[in-house]
């Protein structure tokens, strides 16, 4: 994320997180509103996780009746998890993976505030921490990170001598001991920038939100990586906070074999053709009515489509679940917003990346959360799994999971949290499908009276035959201030009650959102299904959002 820079604002630093703040762009206004909403992303931070590191497990820990160790979850096993404070300190921000063309050994390469981390991951249940190449100039909330070449090619914002820092991950290689590291050369055409993208297949990087080209992507030629040299600006349409760019193969057949980037710029999807570095050309500028803060997005495997993040429109809005903006490419000349996902966890959604038919996106306080988008096409996507690092409770703040890196030949996904640091996962999303099985789902709100009687959420079941399976799976999403107060049945048609939850004054966490395990195998699959709910003390309130039966 990147909040509006203001010239001469103060900041105060929160926790271990120091901004050094550079004067504002053309494009981002000395306003009220972005002072207002630099203090509040201050605000939200918390200090860095100090608990030990999670290592050293067999097979890490799977992903049990909705927990992992103490994390909510589904479909998603826990690996190891290496705070920050096991890796070089400060908070997290961006992640990027690399996997040695000679070995096949995957790494991590962890941003944090004042410094790039490498971890080896290649045991993930085990992971090693190499060393630190420290920040260029002072610490900023804002690091970023690609990889071409077998070198990062690392970004830090609000930094004024920064630049563009390229480290060699060969090096690696032979480290036995951590280390601090010194970047191999460091680009100074530009001293901040808020993000980097790279089109591998071209050679080319493109830093984002820098003190040049109006905050458009600054163009540079990496394909010598050691020495990189300046190619060109794109400024047409002012500041872009992320992008991707890529040869486009999709179904446009007026823009094939061209080099397109697809820009998030703060409140619409523009897409330019850079393939003459020397005269990009705007193709489109397209706004949509919910704009708050378009942040970042990435286009599915065909091209066809792109998913954008809006940053600031759960924080803005009265609805605060996460949403996700469905964009049809077929016309790269006119793109056309064609439906909204809303996600039934309520959280600010902040990066995702596609790989195949799953989105994997890093929602801050909700976590790493995976959706399939084979639907893409109906505007439909369907959550099929969630690793929540931040287990305190969702809620439309900024702390929690930055980002997630996917494409690990492995199938490891890896996490940077804000105060959590590297946390790493293994998704077991059974080839993308629901558990066997028919899925019966009531979405209706029903309001949890504070100390009252209990209340009930309807089910009615039919269309089957015999008997409830020995593993019914029941997926609750309760929202509420103080879990612990809750007490949760499952109630049988025949009126034979299950327990899910006891109350635990202890456990002050906000909401219950879990999958539970009921051997109901004695039950008559037919009929109506209740969930029951009482708070059984006073002081805090909240409600049942949804819940499902999965038999």
């Amino acid at each position: 994320m990147r909040i509006l820079r203001t010239a001469g604002l103060a900041v105060l630093a929160v926790g271990a997180v120091t901004l050094s703040l550079t004067p504002a762009s053309a494009h981002d206004p000395n306003t009220p509103e972005g002072i207002a909403a630099v203090q509040a992303f201050m605000a939200d931070h918390e200090p860095a996780d100090r608990r030990a590191p999670l290592v050293g497990t067999a097979d890490g820990v799977p992903c049990v009746n909705g927990r992992a160790d103490k994390y909510p979850c589904k479909n998603v096993d826990l690996l190891s998890v290496l705070p920050l404070s096991s890796i070089g300190g400060g908070n997290g921000n961006d992640i990027w993976g690399w996997t040695d063309p000679q070995s096949g050994k995957e790494y991590a390469i962890v941003g944090r505030t004042n410094g790039t981390a490498f971890v080896d991951i290649s045991t993930p249940t085990s992971p090693r921490y190499l060393g630190n190449l420290p920040s260029n100039g002072g610490s900023s909330t804002w690091r970023d990170m690609k990889v071409y070449k077998d070198h990062a090619f690392i970004v830090a914002d609000m930094i004024s001598g920064h630049g563009m820092q390229v480290f060699d991950l060969t090096r690696l290689r032979s480290v036995t001991s951590p280390q601090t590291f010194r970047a191999d050369t460091t680009y100074t055409r530009f001293g901040p920038a808020h993000n980097i993208a790279i089109n591998e297949e071209t050679g080319y990087a493109y830093a984002i939100g820098s003190n040049t080209c109006s905050g458009g992507p600054h163009m540079v030629d990496i394909r010598t990586p050691k020495s990189p040299v300046y190619a060109g600006c794109v400024s047409q349409d002012g500041y872009t906070h992320d992008n991707q760019c890529v040869i486009y193969r999709g179904p446009d057949a007026d823009y094939r074999g061209r080099e397109l980037c697809f820009n998030s710029n703060e409140d619409t999807l523009t897409i330019v053709d850079v393939t003459n570095k020397s005269n990009p050309v705007q193709i489109a500028r397209k706004g949509y009515s919910a704009a708050q803060y378009s942040h970042q997005g990435w286009l599915t495997e065909d091209q066809r489509y792109f998913l954008l993040d809006d940053e600031l429109d759960e924080q803005n809005g009265s609805d605060k679940r996460t949403k996700t903006y469905i964009w049809d490419l077929v016309d790269l000349d006119n793109p056309v917003h064609t439906g909204t996902y809303n996600s039934p966890a309520q959280a600010i959604d902040h990066n995702l990346y596609i790989k195949g038919k799953y989105a994997y996106q890093a929602n801050y306080r909700a976590g790493l959360r995976i959706l399939d988008v084979s639907n893409v096409a109906s505007a439909q996507l369907t959550e099929v799994g969630y690793f929540d690092i931040y287990e305190s409770g969702d809620g439309a703040a900024f702390n929690g999971a930055w980002s997630n890196y996917p494409y690990f030949a492995s199938g490891v996904v890896i996490v940077n949290g804000i105060e959590q640091g590297l946390v790493v996962v293994r998704p077991n999303l059974d080839g993308g499908t629901e558990p066997p099985g028919d899925k019966f789902e009531n979405t209706t709100d029903v309001t949890i009276p504070d100390g009252g009687s209990a209340i009930t959420s309807d089910i009615a079941v039919s269309g089957l035959s015999g008997n409830a399976p020995s593993d019914l799976q029941v997926s609750v999403d309760i929202r509420h201030t103080y879990r612990g107060d809750l007490v949760i049945d499952l109630v049988a048609p025949d009126g034979t009650a299950y327990r899910l939850k006891n109350s635990s004054s202890s456990d002050s966490a906000d909401n219950v959102i879990a999958t539970y395990s009921v051997n109901a195998s004695s039950e008559t699959a037919n009929g109506t299904w209740q969930l029951r709910v009482r708070d059984v003390y006073r002081a805090d309130t909240g409600y049942i959002n949804a819940w499902s039966l999965q038999f």
